[in-house]
């Protein structure tokens, strides 16, 4: 008889654990923001930045203009950062050197579609400064340096080192509140820059609190506020002080000629120009006595041999102004190379008799305007670019004697360079700055206003009056606390005249120059390359 197994329960099996609820990760900072999102910021900041500088004038937008750049850059890439620079500097640009567009089409006569994409070139380059600005941000705080420090030192580098076709600084922005420009006597427009910089942070501070749900670190704060208190009351008594230096001073009495004559013009109709600056320099010696009277940059067009210029321009007409006068001339210098001669734009200083008593050759000339780079080397690059000039440049920086006195004259745009104006004083220091200048290459825009904001820098860091004149704007006298105390209308026939005070002593910026910025700069460097040790 078979055996029927027994039956066995089958071994229970074991119950699967249930799943457990995933855990959920830490909540995700704000930081960094996305793409679309850093980079609508960034071009806000451009927007503010241009709203804020002169031309425009909305000052107070200069404590919060670099707000959302900063924002913005939070947590990024050094790669994300210097593109959302980039794109700052690139819109800020566009918009606020809107007449580019007109000088590069009267300069080079190309349609305009063409001169747009040469601006588009042109201000994607000036863009590159607050790229750089922010690559420096981006690769210090990646390794490890507070936001603050990476940010200052990399503004510093970027307004130090970037070169500049037109250059500018963002402590402009405030260049009508002299309370807080002072500090340009410390450390040119760079040091006003960084008061701005503290201030910017400050407000940052508050929407990053708000933007991670953490209290804002007060402490800060009223650290970076008490940067621009002391600032602010640095300059109440610097004011004070050099106010009461001038009323004490030695008085001159300037008269400055404003022809206004078009760019064009001015070289179809030589004569006119002649005639409208002494038909002015006449309509203003009529009105009193005057020490001296200043012209604008080639105020007299007609070249003139420089071995013949102590003869042929009393001859002219310097002998019949009957006051001291400095006069924008043009000479050349026949030369044995393909260019077969170079020309110099220059200052001439006359006495009251009319003979020259002093000449100043510019330095600092514009490329591809007055110069090609590398011409005097290979003078047939002058053949493929016939439109720009074939000036030279000068070779001495000294100032010119008038009577007792010295005058440092600088031409054009070397007076929106601090360093150029600083090396002319630590050379040679005159008691009064003179600049002539002719800006109608820009036409009835903010670029003269701009070009007279910057130069108010220069009247601060050396403690000197500034004598402008211009050809058609914007010509005027700037106080050596960077006051405007008269200016004249652009595109307008004008005639000024003002008692300015001749000036002596020294400042600290004439003393150590740029050195503390470059020390900052190579500071900006280390912490680029170098990790932060961990406390």
């Amino acid at each position: 008889m078979t055996s029927t197994p027994e039956a066995t329960e089958p071994a229970p099996v074991a119950a699967a654990p249930e799943a457990s609820p995933p855990v959920p990760a830490p909540k995700a900072g704000p930081y960094p923001l996305p793409a679309r999102v850093a980079y609508a910021l960034a071009t806000l900041t451009g927007l503010l930045y241009f709203l804020a500088f002169p031309g425009i004038d909305v000052w107070p937008l200069g404590f919060v203009a670099l707000v959302p750049l900063i924002v913005a850059m939070r947590g990024q890439t050094p790669k994300r950062a210097a593109g959302l620079g980039w794109t700052a500097g690139f819109t800020m640009t566009m918009v606020g050197f809107y007449w580019l567009l007109e000088m590069l089409k009267t300069f080079s006569g190309f349609p305009l579609p063409i001169c747009f994409v040469f601006m588009c070139i042109l201000c994607g380059y000036q863009g590159g400064r607050i790229a750089l600005l922010g690559w420096v941000y981006g690769r210090a705080t990646v390794r490890g340096w507070p936001a603050g420090l990476a940010f200052s030192l990399g503004f510093i580098a970027s307004e130090l080192t970037y070169p500049l076709l037109f250059p500018w600084y963002y402590g402009a922005t405030v260049y009508q509140v002299p309370v807080l420009t002072q500090v340009a006597e410390l450390g040119n427009p760079i040091a006003v820059g960084l008061v701005l910089v503290a201030a910017n942070f400050a407000v940052a501070e508050f929407i990053d609190a708000r933007m991670t749900g953490k209290k804002p670190r007060l402490r800060l704060v009223g650290a970076l506020a008490g940067v621009v208190a002391a600032a602010a009351v640095y300059g109440f008594v610097r004011v004070r002080m050099v106010d009461a230096q001038v009323a004490a001073a030695e008085k001159i009495t300037v008269g400055t000629v404003q022809a206004n004559m078009s760019l064009m013009g001015k070289r179809k109709d030589k004569q006119e120009g002649l005639r409208r600056h002494l038909a002015l320099t006449e309509s203003l010696t009529a009105q009193g006595p005057l020490d001296l009277v200043v012209w604008s940059e080639t105020s007299v067009m007609s070249g003139v041999d420089e071995r013949a210029v102590a003869r042929e321009y009393p001859r002219r007409f310097t002998r019949g102004l009957g006051v001291p006068a400095i006069v924008g001339a043009v000479l050349y210098r026949d030369v044995q190379d393909a260019r077969q001669y170079v020309l110099f734009n220059s200052a001439l200083l006359t006495d009251r008799a009319g003979e020259i008593k002093g000449r100043y050759d510019k330095t600092y000339l514009l490329a591809f305007g007055e110069y090609l780079p590398f011409g005097d080397t290979f003078p047939i690059l002058y053949d493929w670019s016939p439109n720009t000039g074939k000036f030279a440049k000068g070779t001495s920086v000294s100032s010119l004697q008038f009577g007792d006195h010295r005058l440092t004259v600088h031409i054009c745009y070397e007076d929106v360079i601090p360093a150029f104006v600083n090396t002319m004083m630590r050379a040679d220091p005159g008691q009064l700055l003179v600049n002539i200048t002719n800006d109608a290459w820009f036409g009835d825009s903010t670029e003269p206003w701009i070009h007279l904001a910057l130069a108010t820098f220069r009247s601060i860091e050396q403690r000197r009056y500034l004598v402008r004149s211009t050809n058609s704007g914007t010509s005027g006298f700037i106080d050596p606390v960077g006051r405007i105390i008269k200016h004249s209308e652009n595109f307008r026939q004008e005639a000024l005249r003002e008692t300015v005070a001749y000036m002596s002593g020294t400042t600290p910026y004439r003393f150590w120059g740029d050195l503390p910025w470059w020390l900052a700069t190579a500071a900006a460097l280390f912490v680029s390359v170098r990790k932060r040790k961990s406390a």
